[in-house]
């Protein structure tokens, strides 16, 4: 499974270290054209002849792609519905058995990494449930659909050259060459940049397998996270309580100030002696409520979603013996389309904040922008936006 349910509530939830422009370069509408439009630049990259052809032989746009760039993704399906159905008693009863099957694995990870095995036990059974999942494209044919049909040009473009210099290195032979409908490969769904720069050879068994080789899996997994600045030892997050006269404004601080301010964690638990955190209303403040830490950041950089992160966290504590989230989440709970975040990020633009980009994500900054329109509205300050917000502030989306 490849973030089939994540598309819900993610702008660009393809793979790891997807590029994040959304416009491309206009491509010959025949595929034959494209081919020999696109040989030079691979011959500028070192591809020879005999890769480039190899890579293509037989293969034609794919319609299963067309179809998914084409179909406008489903919004408005619940967040709990979502988390529950990710972290669900059969994947997190597989993840326990994963995490005792590849102790030592995990172990080594920890030591080379620092990164928490519990996180990547969980990134791994949302991603291709621990490898079961199966792979049904053909990476270049995916990738070659996309680029020829103009979808987001100069980034799936370098992805393409990239899978050639994975075939033409003998990384995997071309009829074994799955992935994702969007070219995500093997068991960690890297696109073939985060391939060539990030999966390691953990098994020592000279080649990186990221497709049958577990320790390759679960070494590639922490190495990327730890080059997305993991830091060891700090925990993604916690559901916490609020208290009833608790200021919504304060959406910043350390651990000890979030306890000076009454905040408390929803399983009775402590917090960190040190370290910072955000407050988090993924469903406004009639929902659960979290304190989130750089950690979450980190797993937002495998998929740039609050939900999807909150899902990785959730399941991993799942696994490692915790608790389902306390706190009820609206039944109610339409999450807005990327159509209409643009809208919210140029009309925050507008106003006079500061909007790193107009991809619709949803950063900590966005939301403390949130937080000041709706306090001037009279509003619960949550930064969580809404339709009817959008409306409020005159936020229009295409």
């Amino acid at each position: 499974m490849r973030h089939v349910l994540a598309l819900l509530f993610t702008l660009a939830s393809l793979t790891p270290a997807a590029a994040q422009e959304t416009t491309g370069t206009s491509a010959p509408a025949n595929f034959d054209a494209f081919k020999v439009q696109l040989w030079p630049q691979a011959q500028a990259k070192g591809i020879t002849r005999a890769t480039f052809d190899l890579a293509f032989r037989g293969i034609t746009p794919d319609s299963r792609v067309l179809a998914v760039l084409k179909r406008e993704p489903e919004y408005g399906k619940p967040i709990g519905a979502y988390v529950d159905s990710i972290a669900s008693p059969s994947r997190v009863e597989t993840g326990k058995q994963k995490a005792e099957q590849w102790a030592d694995t995990f172990a080594r990870e920890e030591k080379v990494y620092g990164v928490d095995r519990w996180v990547l036990l969980a990134l791994w059974g949302i991603e291709t449930s621990f490898g079961e999942s199966k792979d049904r494209f053909d990476v270049i044919r995916s990738i070659a659909t996309m680029v020829q049909a103009g979808y987001r040009d100069s980034y799936f473009r370098g992805e393409l050259l990239t899978a050639m210099r994975i075939l033409q290195d003998k990384h995997i032979d071309r009829d074994k060459m799955f992935g994702s409908w969007a070219g995500a490969m093997g068991q960690p769904q890297f696109m073939p940049s985060s391939f060539l720069d990030l999966a390691v050879d953990f098994s020592g068994e000279g080649k990186r397998d990221i497709w049958t080789n577990v320790p390759d899996v679960i070494g590639s997994m922490g190495n990327y996270m730890q080059r997305s600045k993991w830091k060891a030892g700090l925990p993604w997050g916690y559901e916490v309580i609020v208290p009833a006269q608790f200021d919504h404004m304060q959406s910043r601080g350390t651990f000890k100030e979030w306890i000076a301010r009454g905040i408390r964690r929803a399983d009775g638990g402590g917090f960190p002696e040190s370290g910072n955190a955000f407050m988090l209303f993924p469903s406004g403040a009639g929902g659960p409520a979290f304190l989130v830490t750089d950690n979450f950041n980190v797993i937002k950089a495998y998929n740039n979603s609050d939900v999807y992160a909150i899902a990785v966290g959730h399941l991993a504590d799942r696994m490692h013996g915790g608790g389902k989230i306390r706190t009820p989440w609206p039944a109610e709970d339409p999450q807005l389309s990327r159509a209409q975040r643009i809208s919210l990020q140029k009309r925050l633009q507008e106003k006079g904040y500061t909007v790193k980009d107009f991809q619709g994500r949803l950063d900590f900054d966005i939301r403390d922008a949130v937080r000041i329109e709706q306090k001037k509205l009279g509003l619960t300050p949550d930064g969580h936006p809404t339709a009817a917000f959008l409306q409020r502030i005159g936020a229009r989306a295409n």
